[in-house]
């Protein structure tokens, strides 16, 4: 048996309130420490992370030579420490120093990537996971220890995986509990539209693919390198943003890569076409293909249709294709102006600023400022007078009206 990330968001707790600890196991990049941080929150606790595969044996309990006084720190309840700046010792310390000033607040130790310490790193965490002591140091009521570990071929459903662990002691097996955690793509699709920071989790390009290809989220068929997990997808997703900021040219040279470089060359190359798929179903010579004002309308429905990252890189792609289309030209100031509404208020000033760039290289507002001079009040004044709106919006303003 195995339980969705949302479904885990009520058992650790649950696990945690009647007094045991829970055992986290799951393959890589599958979202444990996203987990951990959200039961976290959950629980209003503070959390402190060690990953034990980092850790050397002796850290938590090697012998220290004479320190100062000052080397020491007393604690009112629970003995005292040396502050020895590594390993476990220190992170302890600031566990310790951190209950006593908050001694009503949960606090969650979370050791992560527990199997794949050694066994002598995996032996010192003992009595700290079974009999929450170590040396003379007693943990407090409030510190609640979580462990994460990779699944070995020992465990029940994961006979033929292959990961570089060093199977758990039986102890730690009989006095922790087990929480197999699978991959859920209903799950990760309903995190991944959720907005922070004016924008979704996850970009939507990715959000569209995994919604036609859920078995893409975690295949379970995999290239022997590189394959993708829902990690590599976040990864993915942050170099989207990112791409969407860059000129078309730039993001031609790159974007195969990057995609290859998280997903693996064959579904790399499957979602790059994915992409180019999704964007050129409206291009430049389509949205300027006829420009009778009778046309506007279709156009604008169709572009309502993209969203906002596509919306975004389209108009970009026309302030590129600008010596092409001319904004100098009625027909194509009045549409472009049309369509650059249709944006957020965010949208629009990176369009005006992608203006700003490529201005440098081409001719762009030149030509607009000669129209105007011929004949004014038109829509080429109009535009160009809104490109001077946008540019000179505050953020504030622009986060304002957005809210």
């Amino acid at each position: 048996m195995s339980l969705t990330y949302q479904s885990l968001l009520s058992a650790v707790p649950l696990v945690i309130r009647a007094g045991n600890v829970p055992n986290i196991v799951g393959e890589a990049g599958i979202g444990k420490s996203a987990l951990v941080n959200d039961v976290t929150t959950i629980m209003g606790a503070q959390l402190f992370t060690t990953v034990v595969s980092l850790s050397e044996k002796g850290d938590l309990a090697i012998p220290v030579p004479p320190l100062t006084k000052e080397s020491f720190v007393q604690t009112k309840n629970y003995g005292s420490l040396a502050d020895v700046q590594f390993g476990y010792s220190h992170i302890l310390v600031s566990i310790i120093e951190y209950a006593e000033k908050n001694p009503d607040q949960p606090i969650i130790w979370f050791l992560d990537e527990f199997n794949r310490g050694t066994q002598a790193v995996q032996s010192e965490l003992m009595n700290l996971v079974l009999q929450r002591e170590i040396n003379s140091l007693v943990l407090p009521d409030q510190v609640h220890i979580v462990i994460a570990e990779n699944p070995d071929s020992t465990m029940a459903g994961f006979e033929d995986t292959s990961y570089g662990v060093t199977v758990g002691d039986d102890a730690i097996k009989d006095r922790t509990v087990r929480l197999v955690m699978r991959v859920d793509v209903s799950d990760w699709l309903t995190w991944a539209r959720q907005e922070e920071n004016g924008r979704p989790q996850i970009h939507p390009l990715v959000q569209q693919y995994i919604e036609s290809e859920p078995a893409m989220l975690h295949p379970q068929t995999r290239e022997n390198d590189l394959y993708p997990t829902p990690r590599a997808w976040k990864r993915v997703s942050d170099n989207l943003f990112e791409l969407d900021k860059v000129t078309s040219d730039v993001r031609q040279t790159v974007q195969l890569d990057l995609l290859q470089g998280d997903l693996g060359e064959n579904i790399g190359i499957a979602f790059d076409q994915f992409i180019k798929e999704q964007t050129n179903l409206l291009t430049t010579k389509n949205v300027f293909a006829d420009l009778n004002e009778s046309k506007d309308q279709q156009i604008i429905d169709d572009v309502k249709q993209l969203n906002e990252v596509s919306k975004l890189q389209l108009l970009q792609n026309c302030v590129e294709q600008s010596d092409q289309y001319s904004f100098a030209k009625p027909g194509v100031a009045r549409r472009f102006m049309k369509l650059l509404k249709l944006l957020s208020l965010d949208g629009q000033y990176a369009v005006v600023q992608s203006v700003g760039t490529v201005a440098h290289q081409k001719d762009i507002l030149e030509p607009m400022y000669s129209a105007i001079e011929k004949d004014s009040e038109t829509s080429v004044e109009q535009l160009y007078r809104y490109f001077g709106e946008v540019a000179t919006r505050s953020e504030f303003e622009m986060s304002d009206q957005n809210e």
